[in-house]
């Protein structure tokens, strides 16, 4: 039975959300917290019982998500500082020549937003599509789209970027089942988007690399092998663990345990960390100081993931303690509409009308996990959903995703060039991720 007056404190409390963020122009976490409590008070939670949910939302889902995202925000910085990011491209473009450069471009971006925050990835790459630009006359956007393709597929899939961390958090799946379906997701979708779309639509217009002046940093790069080492190491561990805990691979106890302990994110991101440090920091003529200074300032980007997860997870405590995702899930379930394409349309729905995909992605994972409660859904099934809410997430970057400024900044475009050729590419990369998510779902 549908309670209508939680129903309309639901929808009443998204709709505040979306008000104060965009209207109003508040913080997302203020406006997360607001909207929260709103709806908690008009569904007929006590204050004291509200006060108590912001606690439980916040404090449940905080010891987790910010380890890790802080852990990750470290390690990329020191990845970002020491020159590997861009060690990657160069690496990738010498190896596959010009004439692939887009799929060096799309490879490139996809390992690169792995460490490294979306628009910092970007900005370390963009001389390198001018230089290519320049020096095969061919259009800005042949080398441009297939990076940014890259760099958007894992931004939203993989962990430990802070997006899947936070979904996967919310939904309560371990993330080496997030790592192994959204890899694959993220590669074929990464690739068709990348390749295949953008050889379509770059074929329209020559773009030239606009007379921006970038100074480029001098430095001695370090060794391809070890910078894709140390990013395959965490991703490998965590990995391992999640299979072992799960026993898809059963090893003798002492092993297993020793596995658990080292695959544990909040292990692996230390071991990475560590490895870092010294290899690419130490072993490179970096100070302990001015790898301190690094590691501290990689917190500020970091700290407004972390308090947005955070009042995430209020989000999805309120519905939880009002009944609201309960019911939700039933009227879902009556009516035969697919959860992996209600998470999918809800993050959708948020990124298109609010702009930024992270609000999106927390947004609807506090929409979803209450739903799934008491479901006997398998970590596989529950990472195809934290997939669809990033393929969501993902749809139609325009005028109020700062993505979509940056980008047109950073291109020399203007507005409606960029719509044309990253809005679409953006709806074209979520919906794709949609439909390889849905095949694997109906496989599991």
């Amino acid at each position: 039975m549908i309670d209508y007056q939680l129903l309309a404190g639901i929808l009443l409390g998204i709709l505040l959300l979306l008000f104060l963020i965009i209207r109003i122009k508040l913080s997302a976490f203020l406006a997360l917290l607001i909207a929260s409590i709103f709806v908690g008070l008009f569904s007929g939670l006590s204050p004291a019982k509200m006060m108590e949910t912001v606690q439980n939302g916040m404090g449940g889902i905080l010891g987790f998500v910010a380890t890790v995202v802080g852990l990750g925000a470290i390690f990329g910085a020191i990845l970002e500082h020491s020159g590997g990011a861009k060690a990657i491209a160069n690496f990738l473009v010498r190896r596959l020549g010009t004439e692939r450069a887009p799929l060096a471009m799309v490879i490139a971006g996809f390992v690169m937003s792995i460490p490294v925050f979306f628009d910092v990835a970007f900005i370390i790459v963009v001389p390198m599509i001018y230089s290519l630009q320049r020096t095969t006359k061919r259009s800005l956007l042949v080398f441009a789209i297939p990076l940014l393709v890259g760099l958007a597929t894992t931004h939203v899939f993989i962990p430990p970027t802070p997006g899947p961390i936070a979904v996967a958090e919310i939904i309560g799946v371990q993330l080496g089942y997030v790592i192994f379906i959204g890899a694959m997701v993220g590669i074929p979708t990464a690739l068709i988007t990348g390749l295949v779309y953008a050889k379509r639509i770059t074929k329209k217009e020559y773009i030239a690399a606009p007379d921006i002046m970038i100074a480029e940093e001098q430095q001695h790069l370090p060794s391809i092998g070890l910078t894709f080492s140390l990013i395959g190491i965490p991703i490998l561990l965590i990995l391992l663990s999640s299979f072992v805990s799960t026993e898809i691979i059963q090893l003798p106890t002492n092993i297993a345990n020793i596995v658990l302990l080292v695959g544990h994110p909040f292990s692996a991101l230390i071991i990475a960390n560590l490895l870092a440090w010294y290899l690419l920091g130490i072993k490179r003529g970096f100070t302990r100081a001015k790898l301190l200074d690094i590691s501290t300032k990689s917190f500020a980007p970091a700290g407004t993931i972390i308090l947005l997860t955070g009042a995430g997870g209020v989000f999805k405590q309120v519905l939880v303690d009002t009944g609201g995702g309960e019911m939700i899930a039933k009227s879902l379930a009556d009516i035969g509409f697919p959860l992996l394409l209600f998470a999918f349309l809800a993050a959708a729905l948020i990124r298109v009308i609010q702009g930024s995909a992270t609000v999106a992605m927390i947004t609807g994972a506090g929409l979803v996990a209450p739903l799934i409660a008491g479901t006997d859904l398998s970590q596989m099934e529950l990472a195809c959903l934290v997939i669809s809410i990033a393929s969501g997430a993902t749809i139609a970057s325009h005028v109020n995703d700062s993505g979509f400024w940056l980008i047109s900044q950073y291109l020399g475009i203007n507005e409606r060039q960029t719509f044309r050729y990253w809005t679409t590419t953006t709806t074209v990369l979520s919906v794709t991720g949609l439909i390889f998510v849905s095949i694997i779902y109906l496989l599991i």
